[in-house]
């Protein structure tokens, strides 16, 4: 990792160790359910009721092709959601969540909710990240560079989800929690 905070190669690791520690920590409320991450991003995409084709759900899960089919075959098996053929153009299929995955997702919403807020995560905010719609800000707080932010609130981040945590880099935004 290069001794510049802020740099491109703490930018990357530290929002993989978030992801993978938030994963964890909401894997974990989930599995009382015997839903997984995967299974969470598919609820979550379809719960707008507008119905996606699978390819559009697949890419937005992170899920290849194949292993989409058989978490969906799943998810049809629990009565979660169901598929119908894309009514302009026969060729696709569209994936909906049926009442009963629409109650179970508002039901495991709140609950990853309360898990989010645990961390105090809405305190972070997103200007404080130095992220607007457009991408990284221009400026952040305390005239430190937009991406040293970034990085210095996912390595607080990183911290409540892993307190015990040994911080790899003390010097790249100073003191740790």
């Amino acid at each position: 990792m290069s001794n510049v905070p802020g740099a491109p190669a703490d930018l990357l690791r530290s929002l993989t160790r978030a992801e993978r520690l938030l994963s964890r920590r909401l894997g974990a409320v989930l599995a009382d359910d015997a839903i997984s991450i995967e299974a969470w991003r598919v609820l979550c995409l379809l719960a707008d009721g507008q119905g996606h084709p699978m390819s559009e759900v697949s890419a937005e899960a992170s899920l290849p092709p194949g292993t989409l089919t058989k978490l969906v075959d799943q998810l049809v098996d629990r009565n979660l959601v169901f598929r119908r053929i894309d009514p302009i153009d026969r060729r696709r299929i569209r994936a909906y969540l049926t009442a009963r995955g629409r109650r179970e997702h508002a039901r495991l919403d709140e609950r990853v909710r309360a898990s989010i807020a645990e961390l105090g995560i809405a305190e972070l905010g997103i200007t404080e990240m130095g992220i607007t719609e457009m991408g990284v800000a221009e400026t952040s707080e305390a005239g430190m560079p937009p991406a040293a932010n970034l990085v210095r609130q996912l390595d607080d981040l990183i911290g409540r989800l892993d307190p015990v945590r040994q911080r790899v880099h003390a010097d790249a935004a100073g003191p740790h929690r």
